[in-house]
């Protein structure tokens, strides 16, 4: 699915709890991402300049903090 916040379109895809086998640092909050804790997946719809691809600025979000960010 995608999301609009202020600094454009995102693409958003959950992560089960299941699949969740690394740990990650949320941009959200700077706490980890345990593994086996259901998340989110953020990339930009497009490329920002410089990118070669969107889904090369992917990030991991906990649920709550990507729908707090604006």
């Amino acid at each position: 699915m995608t999301a609009q916040k202020a600094d454009g379109t995102w693409v958003v895809q959950g992560v089960t709890a299941s699949r969740a086998s690394k740990t990650y640092l949320c941009p959200g909050c700077n706490h980890e991402i345990a593994v086996g804790q259901a998340h989110v997946v953020v990339w930009p719809a497009e490329a920002s300049i410089g990118s070669a691809s969107p889904v090369d600025e992917r990030r991991h979000w906990h649920q709550a903090c990507w729908n707090r960010r604006r």
